[in-house]
């Protein structure tokens, strides 16, 4: 029992200096010596909890997946139950966008999902666990979607989501909150103009 606790605690440690070390390096820039000596582990533990180092970049999206989906199975909930209604709803999901501040990071794991196909299933798996619930926002706005306009839907959605965790680089002049506000109004109309 102390042992397995000891190893979640190592590999907790290990995940955590990897974040910061990727993120602010780079994933290839950063080796596993570095990453063992910040973490205060052994290479060799790395390796015991780690195949590699694609492994830590699909145990870093594994963790912040889990987090997300818990943080839109949430709002979902808010919206059935009529705590909030569907703009801010959407305002809520694009705040959730808009507050990653491991840009860099993001860059790297979404490259990395290119290269290495394990990494790659990660992400497309957040993604098809995601797509029921961007059918029930736009549902919500317009509860007269047919199929294919609730696929489009789901397409747009996530790709503001992976866009507004990105856009620091094209110098934003509206703040987050702003933006947020602006878009979720913006995609509400636009699902409720769809007939």
């Amino acid at each position: 029992m102390v042992a397995a606790q000891h190893e979640q605690g190592g590999k907790e440690r290990i995940l955590a200096t990897a974040r910061g070390l990727f993120n602010l390096r780079g994933f290839h820039q950063t080796s596993m010596a570095e990453l063992a000596s910040s973490a205060q582990v052994s290479v060799g533990q790395i390796y015991r909890l780690f195949k590699s180092k694609e492994d830590i970049i699909s145990a870093i999206v594994e963790v912040d997946s889990g987090e997300r989906r818990n943080e839109i199975a949430a709002l979902r909930n808010r919206l059935c139950t009529g705590e909030i209604g569907v703009e801010e709803a959407f305002e809520h999901l694009f705040q959730g966008a808009l507050a990653d501040h491991e840009e860099a990071l993001s860059f790297d794991i979404l490259a990395e999902g290119f290269r290495s196909e394990p990494v790659g299933e990660t992400i497309a798996a957040l993604c098809g666990n995601l797509r029921p619930w961007l059918r029930d926002f736009a549902c919500a706005a317009n509860p007269d979607l047919g199929e294919d306009s609730l696929g489009d839907a789901e397409e747009l959605i996530l790709a503001c989501m992976f866009g507004f965790g990105h856009r620091s680089l094209a110098r934003p002049k509206l703040s987050a909150e702003a933006t947020a506000k602006g878009a979720a109004r913006m995609i509400v109309a636009a699902l409720r103009g769809i007939d």
